[in-house]
């Protein structure tokens, strides 16, 4: 499954596994929430997330700050 194949929509909160370039759909939903600032994230909107800590981000700045606050990962 992934981004582009869709379920029967929930109108909640969606659980997704985030994978390197695409992310697949666990529990089927509208939304995920911004790990930094908990604003909801449509899934037709969705561009930022971590493989490593399997968190969606609004924004490249609620990014930047994640990685301030954990440490870049190491290449």
């Amino acid at each position: 499954m992934n981004r582009f194949e869709r379920f029967p929509e929930s109108q909640g909160e969606a659980q997704l596994q985030y994978l390197d370039a695409d992310f697949r759909i666990v529990r089927p939903g509208r939304f995920v929430r911004c790990a930094v600032t908990g604003e909801p994230i449509a899934l037709d909107d969705l561009h930022y997330w971590s493989v490593d800590l399997q968190e969606a981000y609004a924004t490249p700045e609620a990014v930047a700050q994640r990685l301030a606050e954990v440490g870049r990962p190491k290449a």
